[in-house]
């Protein structure tokens, strides 16, 4: 009708997934048969096996020959709707690999072409003025440090010899003092305490000029 007409139809064509579907539901209801089946020739195989031979023997064989022949189509049917859901889904597998690998390209042109736009907004030479600017900073930033940290009056080395002859005169200038400690001589005679005969003794308080001494009390 539709061709006569010349409409076209808005059903939607059956995907991959839908076909397996349909195909997995044949397999289904030939599986019911073939059990159907299965348990029919099990109930001939019991009676054939009770009774003796004659007419209703051989007919009831001639029935299970029949189921046997309708068991063996139903099988090839089954096992042709197997391989061809296989193959349907060998398709489908290869579809949503093949899906998949064109996202992963999509996605990686996507990024290539950000990258593009990011580097190419890098200016090389800017950077590398940028670098030395940087270099130059840190030396003079070192050279700051360095002046800052000079000391001044401490010399840079000094040598053994300078160090056994300054360690030589303070010796000798510790042992002239002792002497002159022992004789007496290099003590002054301020210092001196037996030899000051004015001293006061230590026990006694200093007396404050701002303090008038106390009158003694005349006996009346």
């Amino acid at each position: 009708m539709n061709r006569l007409f010349g409409t076209k139809s808005t059903t939607p064509k059956p995907s991959l997934n839908d076909a397996i579907k349909g195909i997995e539901d044949r397999v289904g209801s030939l599986d019911v048969k073939l059990s159907k089946i299965n348990s029919e020739l099990s109930t001939y195989q019991q009676k054939i096996a009770r009774m003796r031979d004659g007419p209703g023997k051989s007919a009831l064989k001639q029935k299970a020959l029949k189921l046997l022949r309708q068991r063996k189509q139903i099988e090839a049917q089954k096992d042709q709707l197997e391989n061809q859901s296989w193959n349907m889904s060998q398709a489908s597998m290869t579809t949503d690999n093949l899906q998949n690998t064109m996202v992963t390209i999509n996605a990686m042109k996507t990024a290539n072409k950000e990258l593009k736009k990011t580097y190419g907004k890098i200016n090389i030479d800017e950077l590398e003025n940028l670098q030395d600017e940087m270099l130059d900073i840190i030396d003079k930033s070192n050279e700051l440090q360095e002046a800052l940290s000079t000391s001044y009056d401490v010399p840079d080395e000094v040598s053994e010899s300078e160090l056994d002859a300054e360690l030589e005169a303070l010796g000798e200038e510790m042992d002239f003092e002792n002497e002159m400690a022992q004789s007496g001589i290099g003590a002054p005679s301020y210092l001196d305490i037996n030899n000051n005969n004015n001293a006061e003794p230590a026990d006694k308080l200093p007396t404050f000029i701002d303090e008038e001494p106390e009158k003694e009390k005349v006996a009346n």
